[in-house]
């Protein structure tokens, strides 16, 4: 995939950012590095590894679940939000 003005501009809209002129030449040169690294990848023989595969025989360790809330850290956020209600984000329908 080449990532070039077209599909950054298409991202833009569809992440409802706005990169400046002077950003979007090293934006596109980020994105495209990042989509060759991911492209390496799919290059990997996969075939017969484990679907359970790990690195460790360790277990994940588990937490206990504790609902904690931070009104501050949510207001803070939601500020900055170009369009905002109830404490959620607004954002333009991207479905095509």
């Amino acid at each position: 995939m080449k990532v070039d003005d077209t599909l950054l501009s298409r991202l833009e809209k569809l992440s409802y950012l706005q990169i400046s002129e002077d950003k979007r030449e090293e934006i596109i040169s980020q994105l495209s590095e990042i989509v060759s690294f991911v492209d390496n990848l799919s290059e990997l023989d996969t075939d017969n590894v484990d679907d359970k595969f790990s690195m460790s025989d360790q277990a994940t360790f588990a937490r206990e679940d504790i609902e904690k809330c931070n009104r501050t850290i949510n207001d803070d956020i939601i500020k900055n939000a170009p369009d905002s209600a109830d404490h959620f984000f607004i954002v333009p329908k991207i479905i095509e």
